[in-house]
């Protein structure tokens, strides 16, 4: 409040400042002490702006109908009478690594989605599987639905048994011609982010990758989820091996053929 540093918000108790003496803190920061996030939605300067006001209700009709008036096909958004309201996301599946699910099991029908039934829970076997690349689901959701259950209701439509910690939601938006990725906090709404951004997918869609930023709590899996975890690595490993060695040996035949059609000629 005194001295206006700034920095992340997830990164703000990291941050160690003598507040205790004010004026000299604010004299001793400089511009390179300051730490400037990527987009300036996570900028925190002042308390108004880590807390902004909600939305009224009436400020959410006008927004939906403006959403509403832009949707190319049938799925439209919904006011309540309670002031919540309802609507779809697609979410898309960038996965590199495999899942675990049950084994021998068929796939979920209506009937299992409509009763809750959790075919998961039939059988202790396992069996790991990859998603297909890219793959997009759709999802029927409320203003009030965290990212954190998102991903839990695209495990469990899977069938996927993983940890959910092991898996994290982004926001994928484009600008100048780049893709930029944003993890969003398990406490974010991802309705209300459609909502702000539009029906438009280019100017924001939703992504679930694996969570790679060191915040897994690796306690929480078991001896055989952590000994697939390196089996997994390993043959990533291997992979990347190979790739490399196909790399060099392109060029090194390239060399060649041209060190051959070189022999002979002048110079």
């Amino acid at each position: 409040a005194d001295c206006r540093y700034t920095c992340h918000q997830e990164c703000r108790g990291l941050i160690q400042l003598d507040c205790r003496r004010p004026s000299q803190c604010q004299s001793q920061l400089s511009p390179e002490s300051t730490l400037l996030p990527p987009c300036s939605q996570n900028v925190t300067q002042t308390g108004e702006e880590e807390k902004p006001e909600p939305p009224t209700v009436q400020e959410i009709k006008q927004k939906i109908e403006k959403y509403n008036a832009k949707v190319t096909n049938c799925l439209l958004m919904k006011l309540n009478d309670d002031g919540t309201y309802t609507g779809f996301i697609k979410v898309h599946l960038k996965l590199r690594r495999p899942v675990t699910v049950p084994a021998g099991l068929r796939p979920q029908s209506i009937y299992d989605a409509l009763k809750e039934v959790n075919l998961a829970e039939m059988t202790d076997k396992r069996t790991s599987f990859y998603l297909p690349l890219d793959a997009i689901k759709q999802l029927h959701i409320s203003s009030t639905t965290t990212v954190s259950e998102v991903i839990q209701g695209l495990l469990k439509k899977f069938m996927v048994v993983d940890n959910p910690q092991k898996f994290a939601l982004f926001k994928e938006m484009r600008k100048d011609g780049q893709v930029l990725f944003q993890k969003l906090p398990l406490t974010e709404y991802p309705l209300y982010l459609r909502l702000l951004a539009g029906p438009d997918t280019d100017a924001l869609s939703f992504v679930l990758k694996e969570n790679e930023t060191g915040e897994v709590e690796w306690d929480a899996f078991s001896i055989p989820e952590l000994q697939n975890f390196l089996m997994i690595l390993d043959k990533e490993e291997k992979d990347k091996i190979q790739q490399v060695h196909r790399k060099y040996e392109r060029f090194k035949q390239r060399l060649q053929q041209t060190l051959k059609e070189a022999r002979g000629k002048p110079g």
